[in-house]
């Protein structure tokens, strides 16, 4: 019960951030893995994924109330993410992750410098028109992030926000928004995985999904009322967050 009450805490924060910026599984995935490390790791992944969908979708139903989406951007990389996300996963084992933790962490580095210097990215909001060239390039983001969250994970939604503000003119609310919508698309592709083949431990995942879910609704709330600079400072946190546990586990060995 004990266990519940901790997983249950953790899975709000991971909510509450993971709506905002992205990056919850940063906070859920080590909480499981910390509390129950006798369970399988694909019985913690499942769980993780069950708790962070719902999350994800009720910070998007939030965003869709309050925020104007470029649906004719977002569906079609939503759907090329659903696609490639399979792929990713296929592609785990073939690709050593000595090879793409040093890659991810060199582009976040490059990403929070960029975010940092550039004081007037994901300030305004000026979405550009939408014609043929975009969609192509909302299908590559949306195909290139989920095959990366198939294969890797970490960062997958602060990719997004930052994809969404460099090449659409969205600002950091727009694109946070923008990113949760995307962000299903993946989620369903894991979960047509770990469902189907039992790696879900419902009696944490559920419980856990209830406080991700409170947790998302409390970060959509903060993202809308207060605003861009809220949400980019929170970025640039969650990116330097990243930083170190990447740098971390992959230089400092177990």
């Amino acid at each position: 019960m004990v266990d519940i009450v901790i997983l249950c805490v953790f899975g709000f924060a991971a909510g509450l951030i993971d709506a905002a910026v992205g990056g919850g599984g940063l906070i859920q995935i080590p909480a499981l893995f910390n509390v129950l490390p006798t369970a399988q790791p694909a019985a913690l992944l499942g769980t993780n994924k069950v708790a962070a969908a719902c999350g994800t979708a009720f910070a998007a139903k939030s965003f869709v109330r309050k925020v104007v989406i470029d649906w004719r951007l977002v569906i079609p990389a939503a759907c090329a993410a659903f696609i490639m996300a399979f792929f990713g996963a296929a592609t785990v084992s073939f690709v050593p992750q000595s090879v793409v933790r040093p890659t991810v962490l060199v582009l976040i580095v490059l990403m929070a410098i960029y975010t940092f210097f550039k004081k007037d990215f994901g300030t305004l909001h000026k979405p550009m028109h939408v014609g043929t060239k975009e969609k192509v390039l909302a299908i590559v983001i949306g195909g290139a992030i989920g095959f990366y969250d198939g294969l890797f994970g970490p960062g997958t939604g602060s990719f997004l926000i930052f994809l969404f503000i460099r090449f659409f003119a969205f600002d950091f609310l727009h694109a946070s928004a923008s990113a949760k919508l995307v962000n299903i698309g993946t989620n369903v592709a894991a979960l047509i995985f770990f469902i189907p083949t039992g790696n879900v431990l419902y009696l944490i995942a559920i419980p856990m999904a209830v406080f991700n879910i409170l947790g998302a609704l409390t970060g959509t709330w903060l993202a809308i009322h207060k605003g861009v600079p809220f949400v980019r400072t929170l970025f640039l946190i969650l990116l330097a967050i990243l930083i170190s546990k990447l740098s971390y586990d992959l230089f400092i060995p177990n």
